[in-house]
């Protein structure tokens, strides 16, 4: 078969889309070679700085060209299309897919190009979740209303529409009113970074260069309102001793949380840092004391699948996508207790058989996220439409 995607993520997006891209890329092409895999994207090839980290993506002639084996990268194959790189992906990719012999396309972010429904083309879209639907007041008016009409065109117009959760499923139903029975639920993996052991040393390597103490919390994930970082923050005082590392992009939230951090007393134990690479992100779960990722609603959580490959304890919040991801051996908290938080923690903090099996526990459960389990899942929505 010729299987077409829609890779603009894939080449220019470091963080959740982009690994989402590169990683079921990866993934098709190394476990259901004998396809045709075409990923479309204009603009340059490379993806930016540290989104090819690991065996996921391989840098080539020593410059920002990535590959995955076994997958073609195809840009506009007309003037106008190279000219007007965005017009090109809205309305003129569909008939370049027809020229390439494309029987199924996969819009792997949330939209697909116009016309496609005409075109003989069968479709998927993968819809990651609905957030700026449940929580509208954290975009702006115009981010809304350009989400909701490419969600609800391309949901209206697919074939077929994967969710990357149950979570996912159930809020299209709701909220867009789409049939359950175009609903593919297929899992998001994570990079094989989080998957496989790690060279010798390396962890040590990492643990050096960061200054890690021998133990720490650790939160993982963009630095905003809707992850809720100031419930951990809240429970610090009852937590003697014990310093909070926090992984990820800040934004204007992050001023709150150190504000809120100096009145209680706690500044001096929160400390903020970021990378883009899989590695050093894998051996600060595999350091960490416990992975918190207190999040009040998520599409998915893929920080907590990270964490639970890398073997951390984990703990987050009841119900949704966080208990799917995290599953039942990791320690749930609602989202405003700090009480329980501070409980929760302190237990763990001075029980090591517990981490212990919660760390094996979420192993186990971990195994629903492997890449063959993708790839079976992926599989399984395809030959549903082209046999």
């Amino acid at each position: 078969m010729n299987y077409g995607f829609d890779a603009k993520r894939a080449f220019q997006n470091t963080t959740g889309l982009g690994n989402y891209a590169r990683d079921l890329l990866r993934i098709l092409a190394q476990r259901r070679p004998g396809h045709r895999y075409l990923a479309y994207g204009a603009g340059k090839a490379g993806a930016p700085a540290g989104a090819g980290e690991g065996p996921a993506v391989c840098p080539v002639n020593g410059g920002g060209d990535w590959l995955v084996p076994g997958l073609e990268r195809r840009g506009p194959d007309t003037t106008w299309g190279r000219c007007l790189p965005r017009l090109w992906r809205l309305c003129g990719l569909t008939a370049q897919l027809r020229r390439d012999g494309v029987q199924l396309f996969h819009g792997l972010s949330n939209e697909l190009p116009l016309g496609l429904e005409r075109s003989g083309v069968r479709s998927v879209v993968t819809i990651h979740d609905l957030i700026f639907e449940r929580f509208p007041a954290l975009f702006s008016p115009v981010d809304r209303r350009l989400y909701a009409w490419k969600y609800r065109s391309a949901v209206a117009r697919a074939d077929r529409i994967i969710a990357i959760s149950g979570q996912t499923r159930d809020d299209l139903v709701e909220l867009y009113g789409v049939n359950p029975s175009r609903i593919r639920v297929v899992h998001q993996g994570c990079r094989p970074a989080f998957q496989a052991p790690p060279a010798p040393g390396a962890d040590d390597e990492v643990a050096r260069r960061l200054d890690l103490p021998p133990r720490f919390l650790l939160c993982v994930g963009t630095v905003e309102r809707r992850k809720n970082l100031e419930l951990v923050v809240k429970a610090l005082p009852g937590l003697p001793g014990v310093p909070l590392l926090v992984v990820g992009r800040q934004t204007g939230y992050a001023g709150e949380v150190r504000a809120l951090a100096r009145r209680l007393g706690v500044e001096d134990r929160l400390r903020f840092t970021r990378t883009d690479c899989a590695g050093t992100l894998a051996a600060l779960y595999r350091r960490c004391t416990v992975s918190v990722y207190p999040s009040r609603y998520e599409g998915f959580g893929i920080p907590i699948v990270e964490a639970l490959f890398c073997g951390a304890p984990v703990v987050t919040t009841p119900g949704g996508a966080c208990q799917e991801a995290a599953g039942p051996g990791a320690g749930y908290v609602g989202p405003d207790d700090v009480d329980g938080m501070r409980e929760l923690l302190a237990a763990l903090l001075a029980d090591e058989g517990r981490r212990a099996e919660m760390s094996a526990a979420g192993r186990r459960h971990a195994r629903r996220f492997e890449d063959e389990a993708i790839a079976e899942g992926l599989d399984a929505v395809y030959r549903e439409l082209v046999g």
